[in-house]
């Protein structure tokens, strides 16, 4: 078989071996190559140039491009790789091309799970530069580690790099937490409608809340209402986005539905960054993107210019002469259970515990995607006994988020703490629980982890909670397929990660602190 391409970064990686002649995400191969002619360019910049602000934005936006299903336009992607180059300058420095060129199955395999850790610390980054928050070390981290993958280093210096790179994603996170909270108030219990009303609409989708600001205030006297979808639900739950009546509620479930569920949208639909899909004929005509995200001959949004806001008109133009959104269901659905609010009902928690009320807390976050098997999911939510706590954050909730699973003496059975970056909330509360008892160590806690990955954002949290001492966390549908047989005995022997097997015996394991 002619293998034009080579791509196993994401859960969807076809038979989880590799993507060889096009992405399972739709991506081509050309467009395969450049990103990682891309990659390349950004290993030699970090070989020949120290890190500033300047060069560690660029390079967080050059990766955060790369990821799974943020950007599909060749010609960005070019024009990137040409900046790339005027920025390294000369060079005599000799990287090789693509993931296949290390021939040593180990090292490639330790190389590739640094590699996706790093697009995952920059994307969070990214949001967090947008909003005005930075840190240097996380620049120079990033420097540090292209310019180690490539270099000839050691199975053992690669795995200490590893190591500092989930370290570097818990720092990366929590400046997007501060960030986040600091620009927009600490996220509270909310109750967001899940129908629609009868004006027109536009739908936001992604992660970036600074979009979603300034759409809104461009829109407040538009008679439009404005909706999110996906990511971006959580965006609800933050004090400052309150302020707008229109923004009406959520519409839709995770990424994977847009192709659906934006057709049935009839308004704009506006992608903030990833997760995008193969864009239908459906809704064609009305989708645009913004930031990292992009798709061939797709309206693009430019970026803001001298601390001015982007310009949102042609979106609110289009709103105005569509009709409203088609209902896809009429309910509510509740968050906000970042680490502030759930820590205001840490007393409530505690006594829920050691009252016996709380047998158990299950951290089921991270990516939702399309492959059945993710069904698994929702089985898992649904078995688990009614003493039992989800934690969750990402899109991984929609598999579940919508049951009628109920709740322990008030305090709801599932805790939602918001995007897939909100994940730090989560070690947040685990580590303050370990203080409330006492604890020497997290894994004492009533605490399991049952994670749905997809993308390499997914890699960064992964690492992260691994930097903070948790153990026996339990990943799927699948184990990456870029983690080689000695590089998963390495990761399970040294903490305990395993992956997935069935909703019953995972829950039975679980139950019983396994």
């Amino acid at each position: 078989m002619l293998m034009s391409m080579f791509c196993f970064q994401c859960q969807e990686t076809i038979r989880n071996t590799g993507c060889t002649i096009g992405g399972a995400c739709g991506k081509n191969a050309a467009l395969a190559n450049r990103m990682d002619e891309l990659i390349r360019q950004l290993k030699l910049l970090a070989l020949t140039r120290k890190p500033d602000r300047e060069l560690g934005r660029f390079v967080i936006q050059s990766l955060f491009m790369t990821i799974t299903n943020a950007n599909f336009d060749e010609a960005r992607i070019e024009a990137q790789l040409a900046r790339a180059k005027a920025l390294t300058g000369e060079c005599t420095a000799e990287v090789p091309l693509g993931v296949l060129a290390c021939g040593e199955e180990d090292i490639r395999s330790l190389r590739e799970l640094l590699t996706y850790g790093l697009k995952g610390i920059a994307a969070y980054a990214d949001h967090a530069a947008v909003l005005g928050w930075e840190d240097d070390e996380v620049y120079a981290f990033l420097f540090k580690a292209l310019a180690a993958v490539a270099r000839d280093c050691s199975a053992d210096e690669l795995i200490a790099l590893v190591m500092e790179c989930g370290g570097i994603a818990v720092k990366t996170m929590a400046l997007l937490d501060s960030a986040n909270t600091g620009t927009y108030g600490t996220p509270e219990l909310t109750t967001v409608k899940t129908g629609v009303g009868t004006r027109p609409g536009i739908l936001i989708s992604g992660h970036d809340l600074r979009d979603l600001k300034e759409l809104l205030e461009q829109t407040k006297e538009a008679g439009i209402d404005v909706y999110t979808h996906s990511e971006m639900l959580p965006a609800h739950s933050y004090p400052e986005f309150k302020k707008y009546p229109h923004l009406y509620g959520n519409y839709g479930n995770a990424w994977h539905r847009q192709n659906v569920e934006f057709a049935s949208f009839n308004g704009p639909v506006l992608m903030t960054t990833n997760c995008i899909t193969p864009v239908q004929a459906a809704y064609r005509e009305r989708i645009f993107t913004t930031g990292m995200a992009g798709y061939p001959g797709v309206p693009h949004i430019a970026d803001r210019t001298d601390g001015r806001p982007k310009d949102f008109s042609p979106l609110i133009e289009l709103a105005k002469r569509c009709p409203p959104p088609e209902p896809l269901e009429d309910g509510t659905v509740t968050g906000g259970f970042a680490h502030g609010q759930v820590l205001a009902l840490a007393d409530r928690v505690v006594s829920a515990v050691k009252s016996g009320a709380i047998r158990r807390f299950v951290v089921m976050a991270g990516c939702d995607g399309r492959h059945p098997t993710r069904e698994y999911f929702t089985q898992v939510a649904e078995k688990l006994p009614a003493d039992t706590v989800i934690l969750t954050a990402g899109c991984a909730k929609y598999r579940y988020n919508k049951r009628k699973l109920g709740d322990i003496g008030g305090i709801p059975r599932v805790l939602d703490a918001g995007q897939c970056n909100d994940s730090y909330s989560l070690a947040v509360i685990a580590l303050k629980l370990k203080e409330a008892f006492g604890l020497d160590d997290v894994n004492k806690l009533p605490l399991s982890f049952d994670i749905a990955w997809y993308e390499q954002k997914a890699v960064a949290v992964l690492l992260a909670l691994l930097s903070l001492g948790f153990r026996n966390i339990r990943l799927g549908p699948t184990l990456p397929a870029f983690l080689s047989p000695g590089v998963t005995k390495i990761l399970s022997e040294a903490f305990g990660l395993r992956g997935i097997t069935t909703p019953d015996a995972d829950t039975e394991a679980m139950m019983a602190g396994k």
